[in-house]
């Protein structure tokens, strides 16, 4: 397509190349032109200029405004050569990447998780991947260990006062090995921006960016769509860190430090145009996310969705009133449902899921790892203090969330609980599921119990999207791991009587002839509870691609780290020589996924 000045978009997009290159002072090959303009560092006045140089080239008038209309090199060189009039009065064509119309949904449309990404606490070392958290949870991983060495010291002032109180601070929890490392060139983003950004953020960006990967979705052909972001977050410690010292402020601090970037940075990143927020009900934060990526994918406002919760202990400041309110284990574990309960343990960490209309990941012949039949959100109201739990709240939710979704709540094999393995909250839950869902069953089949807390610690905003990875997992797998830490039984909980069992052991998934099923608990010291019911995937058709010749195509943002890319796909492969997790994959089924995902950068290879 041409313009009317007869300069085709091949020769606009050149030049605009060589333009850009020039004045950000680069090599016209790093200039990506699916990048904005602005963060080659180009001020306002760069970009008029911009504006200004096309009307002589094209010899017509265009509005100061185009760069940020057309805020790409390709999206730019697109519009100029179409022949339309850019002039503010005209009418705006339809953009290319624009959202398509909004698709058909049901209010009951079951939705697919098709994706996981994560990055959770395993001890010595950090879980990266759903297999290793597999692995994790199967062997009764402890994720539990002392604050990492250096993480408090800009709290400690020196003086024996602040000094003592350190002390005497539970330095147990469950702790990433790294919350400061992260991949700005793969993101594009400067180091000097990357360096105050909230390591909140970069944990979003990685993981989301890996569970968009594991679902066979490239995150560059998401560009456009009406993807959503929902991300349950409630740690505010990095802001007040940066806050604390006017000196050091750069441009980039609000940016850097806001909740609402975490989501927005997302969205924006890879050009996501469906619903983008972050949702902080405290504890049950990311099930809440949960529930509202559902919502936006039953109501057609999202045709795929990143349901995510993310937390990071940056500060001895929360866990120091925990103490004093007697909140806290002293051994530094969650031992749910145990006589020997005595308090929580804090963690930090990452997980998300992708989800997609189950219609849709059919169509478009998604791996679907489990399914998501029904969830809902409720309030404690005025319980017997602002962070007591209240049993009726509890109740009343599990009743209308089974009864929406037309789920026989004896049906319900399992329950992922919210289970901080407090003397007091465990009763409470235990008996608000075992008076609804453990009704009418069988002594021989109760309802089954556990928590991911038990190996991880308690992730708060992240809690519920760590159990509801487990879960998920465990549906797909049809094995449910054991729950640490469980020996005798809370003497408070009549287990029998209720019909519940906390799995001890590594269990295969009950068979009753029906699919499996299972409820993920999250309850926010707020008062927001939310819960969230799954179910294993329907079968699926194995369709597999009978061709000669197999392409691994490998994209990334330089030629080296193609390089890198492919050495780590070759030792995924040798592994699998030794019963690793790429064992029994067919090499047309490797080709197929990396062809779906492919789109990581400009360097390519196959």
């Amino acid at each position: 397509m041409h313009s009317r000045e007869g300069i085709g978009e091949d020769a606009i997009r050149r030049y605009l190349v060589e333009q850009i290159a020039h004045r950000s002072r680069v090599e016209p090959a790093e200039v990506d032109p699916d990048r904005p303009l602005e963060e080659f560092g180009l001020a306002s006045r760069d970009a008029v200029a911009v504006a200004g140089e096309l009307e002589q080239l094209l010899g017509r008038a265009l509005p100061a405004t185009l760069v940020w209309e057309h805020p790409t090199i390709n999206r730019l060189s697109a519009a100029l050569a179409s022949g339309a009039d850019l002039t503010p009065s005209a009418p705006v064509a339809a953009s290319a990447s624009a959202p398509a119309p909004v698709a058909d949904a049901r209010a009951d449309e079951p939705i697919a998780v098709v994706g996981v990404g994560l990055r959770m606490p395993g001890g010595a070392r950090d879980l990266t991947g759903p297999d290793d958290f597999w692995r994790f949870l199967l062997d009764r991983g402890d994720a539990v260990r002392e604050v990492p060495d250096g993480r408090w010291d800009p709290f400690d002032d020196g003086s024996p006062e602040v000094g003592d109180l350190l002390a005497r601070t539970t330095r147990l929890g469950g702790f990433l090995a790294d919350v400061a490392g992260f991949d700005a060139e793969f993101f594009g983003i400067s180091p000097r921006e990357a360096a105050v950004m909230d390591p909140q953020q970069r944990l979003v960006l990685e993981v989301a960016w890996e569970a968009f990967e594991h679902a066979g979705l490239a995150p560059a052909a998401l560009r456009g769509t009406r993807t959503g972001v929902f991300v349950g977050v409630s740690a505010p410690e990095y802001a007040a860190f940066t806050a604390s010292d006017l000196a050091a402020l750069e441009p980039f601090t609000a940016t850097g430090a806001a909740l609402s970037v975490i989501a927005g940075r997302l969205s924006y990143l890879l050009d996501l145009r469906g619903p983008s927020m972050i949702v902080d009900t405290a504890c049950s934060s990311s099930l809440v996310s949960t529930h509202l990526a559902v919502q936006a994918l039953r109501g057609g406002e999202a045709d795929v969705a990143l349901a995510s919760g993310v937390n990071v202990l940056l500060s001895p400041t929360v866990t120091m009133t925990f103490d004093l309110a007697g909140g806290t284990a002293a051994d530094g574990h969650c031992k749910p449902f145990d006589a020997s309960a005595d308090g929580m343990v804090r963690a930090e960490g990452c997980g998300a899921v992708v989800l997609k209309r189950l219609s849709d990941a059919r169509r478009d012949g998604d791996r679907v790892l489990a399914v998501i039949r029904g969830s809902g959100v409720n309030s404690d109201g005025r319980s017997n203090g602002l962070v007591a739990p209240n049993s009726e709240a509890q109740k009343a939710l599990l009743r209308d969330v089974y009864a929406a979704a037309g789920i026989d709540t004896r049906e319900v094999d399992y329950v992922e609980a919210h289970g901080t393995g407090t003397f007091l909250g465990d009763p409470i839950e235990a008996r608000a599921l075992g008076e609804v869902l453990g009704a009418g069953r069988d002594a021989g089949s109760p309802l089954l119990l556990g928590s991911v807390k038990s190996n991880l610690g308690h992730l708060e905003a992240a809690a519920g999207v760590a159990g509801l990875v487990k879960t998920v997992l465990a549906l797909h797998h049809g094995v449910i791991p054991p729950s640490n830490h469980f020996t005798e039984p809370n003497p408070h909980i009549p287990f029998d009587d209720l019909r519940l069992a906390v799995v001890a052991e590594p269990t295969p998934w009950p068979a009753h002839g029906r699919p499996r099923r299972a409820g993920v608990s999250g309850f926010g010291f707020g008062g927001t509870n939310a819960h969230v019911i799954l179910e294993e995937a329907p079968a699926a058709e194995v369709v597999r691609e009978d061709v000669p010749v197999r392409v691994y195509p490998l994209s990334d943002t330089s030629e080296g780290r193609v390089r890198a890319y492919a050495a780590e796909l070759a030792d995924w492969l040798d592994r699998s020589e030794a019963g690793g997790v790429a064992q029994g994959v067919a090499d047309a089924d490797l080709a197929r996924t990396l062809r779906r995902r492919d789109g990581r950068g400009r360097a390519r290879a196959a």
